[in-house]
């Protein structure tokens, strides 16, 4: 599979039995499927336009799961500036793919900072002193370009569709089975499943566009099954 063709496939299985009682298998269904994208913060960004785009500038938010604005008041974010986001305590950022640059030290001493999330090509680093103080993984979505196996020097992986495992959201509702898909905005996510891990054939369920980067899937059906597989498949 080639990760930056715009035609790959990225199938993400998931073997989940909404019938399991045993605590044992119960604490190994939670580790496979323990797997969300962060909650985004209220977010508070200072700015300056130049040209008709915006370049951020700080950032005075409670820090934590940040998401950067693709737009604001109405003009593109194209650049993360110098020191923007210095000292800052974040966790992850969701970086729009309107962005093209980052500044020298835009995350110096972010030394909490795990993981950014990129919805666009990769962008033009200023400086290679972007994360000075932290190792976070640099996460990318497929179709897009210029990734390579570090950015910054910093290591990149495949930004893939997860499965939020919260005791709230998963699991039984309403007599039916469920959970929520996270991901990026505005991309397309099937649903399929299969009730032999071993053998047989996936079927379609559910397709589903992550507006606002998640959705609930909900199965109706799961309580024909013995036990029913689930995965999730991006076109």
């Amino acid at each position: 599979m080639n990760p930056n063709s715009s035609i790959a496939r990225i199938c993400w299985p998931m073997a989940v039995f909404p019938r399991l009682r045993s605590a044992s298998a119960r604490r190994l269904l939670m580790f496979l499927l323990l797997a969300a994208l962060p909650v985004v913060a209220q977010a508070q960004f200072t700015y300056i336009t130049n040209n008709g785009t915006i370049t951020i500038t700080g950032y005075t938010g409670p820090g934590g799961a940040v998401t950067i604005p693709g737009t604001i008041n109405g003009l593109p974010v194209k650049r993360i500036g110098d020191y923007a986001f210095a000292a800052v305590g974040l966790t992850s950022v969701a970086i729009p793919n309107s962005v093209i640059s980052i500044g020298d030290l835009a995350f110096g001493f972010c030394t909490n900072l795990t993981a950014l999330y990129f919805a666009g090509n990769a962008p033009n680093v200023e400086q290679e002193d972007v994360f000075p103080y932290a190792f976070p993984t640099i996460y990318y979505l497929p179709g897009t370009t210029g990734w390579g196996p570090t950015f910054a020097g910093r290591p990149t992986a495949l930004w893939l569709p997860k499965v939020d495992a919260n005791p709230a959201t998963f699991g039984v509702h309403t007599n039916r089975f469920g959970f929520i898909i996270s991901w990026a905005g505005a991309r397309t996510v099937i649903v399929e499943a299969r009730t032999n891990l071993a053998s047989g054939v996936w079927l379609p369920l559910s397709t589903n566009t992550l507006t606002d980067g998640s959705f609930y899937f909900s199965d109706p059906q799961w309580t024909k099954y013995r036990s029913r597989f689930y995965r999730l498949h991006a076109p």
